[in-house]
């Protein structure tokens, strides 16, 4: 059967460039995806230098049973509200934490803005490898040579 096994005309028709219709939605898809992305893109490149450089952040904990929750914006309020009122509600303590620089953030800020620098492959190579290697095409030749001469005697 011509084709490799498959029947004249069985397939997509030659010459005509079409597309799946799955490739097509993963575009359409990757193109909502980057738009989307794009939008957003200054915030997160802002972000990311952030955590390249170390981030500071609040969060308060209850005296009556531990627990730290991280401040956000809207608890800030109202947790200025409460101090100012002179209420405590079992005590809060408010601590400003620190989260260390990100050496990963900071290598994936730089390769992205200079060019990730090329990966060397560093290999060895043992003598036994080489000696085992040789031992082997030997043999096979002597195994060749045999066959070759029909005496059973391989050469010396």
């Amino acid at each position: 059967m011509p084709l490799g096994g498959r029947r004249k005309g069985a397939g997509r028709p030659k010459g005509i460039h079409t597309k799946h219709k799955s490739t097509v939605d993963k575009a359409a898809l990757r193109a909502v995806l980057q738009g989307e992305v794009a939008k957003e893109w200054t915030p997160m490149i802002q972000a990311q230098i952030k955590h390249a450089k170390g981030i500071n952040y609040l969060v308060y904990r209850q005296k009556k049973g531990g627990k730290f929750t991280k401040v956000t914006a809207a608890n800030a309020e109202a947790l200025f509200k409460l101090a100012e009122a002179g209420r405590e509600d079992g005590g809060v303590i408010v601590e400003v934490w620190e989260k260390e620089p990100s050496t990963q953030a900071f290598a994936d800020l730089a390769n992205r803005t200079i060019d990730k620098p090329a990966e060397t492959l560093l290999a060895t190579l043992e003598g036994a490898l080489t000696i085992e290697l040789e031992s082997r095409l030997k043999a096979g030749r002597d195994r060749l040579a045999k066959a070759k001469r029909g005496d059973g005697k391989p050469r010396a």
